[in-house]
Formats: C-alpha cells, structure tokens, sequence
C-alpha cells in the first residue's frame, strides 16, 4: 500500500540524513575493514530499512515498488554494501516467499526479516550455472519426513551471515531445465548446510560473498516453498524482475553521487589559472554523465510506476538493469578521468566507486543475459 506524500517525504528525508551523517563517514572504513560496524546494523533496523518491500501484515513498511526505487535513490548514495546488507531481505530473498510461499511460512519468517532478525539470501548461482540458472545441478531428493539436499551454490551474497536460505534444487531428475526445479526455505544451522570462506572481491567491500554447500543436508516437508514442487524456476524468474529493478536504482544512485563529487572536484581544482570546470572537453564529460544518469532515473520510475499498475515489466525491467549498469560504469571511468591522479588514489574514494560499479553489470542477470530477454521477448510479442 502506498504511503501518504508527507510519510514518504519523511522517509526519504530521513534516509538521505542517515547516509549524509553517518554511512558516508564511513566508507574508507568500511572499505579498509571488509565489515560494516554492528551499531549501523542496529541502526539500520531501526529505521524499519530491513523490511522496506515486505508487507505491513508482516511487519514491514509495505512499499511499492516505485517508493522502494525511490528509497534506493538516496541509500545507493554512499559505498553499496550498506544496501547489500538490506537488498536480499528486501529482494531475492524475501519476494519469493511473500509471491510464492504458503500463509504458515510468511507467518514464520517475514516477521523476523523485516526486523533485521534474520538476514536472508538467495541460492540459486551454482559453480556451472549461473546465466543458465535452468542447470543447475543440486539435487532435492524426497527423504523420510522431508527432502536431502546436496550440491554447491556459489557467489551466494550475505551467505556468511544469513538466517535463512532461499534454495533452489532439482526435485525432478527426469525433468530436464526449469520444470524439475524447486524452490526451499533453510534455516541456517541446520545440519549439512554450511558456508565457504568469504570471496576476496575485486570491489563492494563490506557487502560479503560465499559458497553454500549442501551435504545430505534433510529439511522437512514443509520448507518447500509454497509447498509445490516444480514452481522454482518460475518463482526465481518472478522475483528478478523485481530485483533488477532495485538494482537499476541504486546503479542510478551511485552514478549521481559521483557526478556531485566530480562536479565539485572540477569546481575546485585549478590548471592554467582557472577551474577545470571551465574546460569545454570537461564539461561534455560533466554533461554526459549527468544526460545518462537522467535517462536512467526516468527510465526505473517509470518502469516501476508500470509494474504497480500491474503490467508485465519483464522486458522494461531488463532494459533498465542493462541501461542502468552500463551507464554508471561510463560515469565512474568518467569521474576518474575528471580527477586525473587523484582519481587514480584510494583516499579520494572515485577508484573505489569504479571498481564497485563493475559488479551491476554481472548479479542479478548480466548484460549479456539481459540483451537476450529483451530480443526474445520483442520476438515473442511481434
């Protein structure tokens, strides 16, 4: 249910005081620490950020997705792990449950994810099937009581600190790609689950990867999502149309924190007795990135606006999440020309933003993929 125009005034304020005043300071040492501190956890939660998508029935804030993107506009203003830290429990890792999961399993675990009780994640990408999610190989095998899950996931993000698992498996060996698919709800600690060392990354320090390995791990019946076999890979589908869209927003975010930092450093900084900013070759840089930024702000609003009227976003979605990923890899490569060596510095932060932006064109469907999906679908819907 949408929020009133004073509340979501509030609430966008509200977050970008809270990422002016206290995550920015952080950033450097977010990024030298690999760990976001645990009162920004707390305080995080606080402000209700854990369950901004979820439900109000179950204690979340119940945006649409055009609030939720616009929330995502001034959070992904600061180093993105901060988000990360929130994004599955508001994404992947709660929409397949609030989409597909039965009233017992919402009742038993929304609750808890819109606190920032339970972290969540979303296991899908296998160590030979990440675009071609349809492969993949871990198995789901009916057992006494339940199913004995065994294979890898990898790449698996807040997989170190996750309290319950979104899992997908093939519960049908004789089915081949999607149909044999299913979704599962695991709860961390339970037996034959575990996590692999944190990935070292090129870049988004602070926001943790790893794999999660299943060795004859037996979880009861009723973790199957939804409590229907079959329905993964329709379920994973759903939800990534969602995601890419959050996505998308904070790609846009990043891109206009950079432009602001860019412009104000060739404000100041002076060559031949004047401010770079003068510079003509300058300026297209400056314009450039602020005329794409643009494009893509228009284009998640409006994208998200749609998907509230209830249209099918698949292909508008897609286009955002290319759009968007590319253009803010433009913008931080730009930035770093802007700076010149200062750019080329840890401790001016723009070589940080360059190496975080490059993750967007990979998660949540690469660029390549997300080519395919709108070519195929513009062939389907002639």
């Amino acid at each position: 249910m949408a929020l009133d125009n004073e509340t979501m005034q509030g609430l966008l304020e509200s977050v970008a005081r809270f990422v002016r005043e206290r995550l920015r300071p952080l950033e450097h040492q977010v990024a030298r620490e690999d760990c976001i501190p645990a009162e920004i956890r707390r305080e995080i939660a606080a402000m209700g950020l854990f369950g901004l998508s979820i439900p109000e029935d179950y204690g979340g804030l119940g945006l649409t997705m055009e609030e939720e993107v616009r929330v995502a506009f001034e959070l992904g203003k600061t180093s993105p792990a901060f988000r990360s830290l929130i994004g599955t429990n508001n994404g992947i890792g709660s929409q397949g449950l609030i989409m597909d999961g039965t009233e017992e399993q919402k009742q038993r675990y929304l609750p808890r994810l819109a606190s920032g009780e339970l972290i969540s994640s979303f296991a899908l990408t296998e160590p030979e099937a990440g675009s071609d999610a349809a492969s993949l190989k871990t198995s789901a095998r009916r057992g006494e009581g339940g199913y004995v899950l065994n294979g890898t996931k990898r790449f698996i993000t807040n997989a170190p600190h996750a309290g319950l698992f979104t899992v997908f498996a093939r519960t049908d060996p004789s089915q081949p790609g999607a149909r044999g698919v299913s979704a599962f709800l695991v709860e961390a600690g339970t037996p034959g689950l575990s996590c692999g060392p944190i990935d070292r990354k090129m870049g988004q320090s602070g926001s943790h990867t790893s794999d999660v390995i299943f060795e004859d791990c037996h979880v009861p019946s009723d973790a199957l999502l939804g409590g229907r076999e079959g329905q993964g890979f329709r379920t994973a589908m759903k939800v990534l149309d969602r995601g890419r869209l959050h996505i998308s927003a904070v790609c846009v975010a990043m891109a206009e924190r950079v432009i602001d930092d860019s412009l104000r450093y060739a404000v100041e900084r002076k060559q031949f007795g004047q401010p770079i900013a003068e510079f003509q070759l300058v300026q297209a840089m400056l314009a450039d990135s602020r005329t794409e930024a643009y494009a893509a702000r228009c284009m998640v609003l409006e994208t998200a606006r749609s998907k509230d009227r209830g249209a099918d976003v698949a292909t508008d979605a897609a286009c955002c999440k290319l759009f968007a990923s590319e253009m803010v890899g433009r913008v931080v490569d730009r930035a770093v020309q802007i700076h010149g060596g200062a750019g080329y510095i840890a401790d001016h932060g723009i070589e940080r933003f360059y190496r975080d932006a490059r993750l967007f064109r990979i998660y949540e469907g690469t660029s390549q993929i997300q080519q395919i999906v709108i070519a195929r679908n513009m062939v389907r819907d002639l």
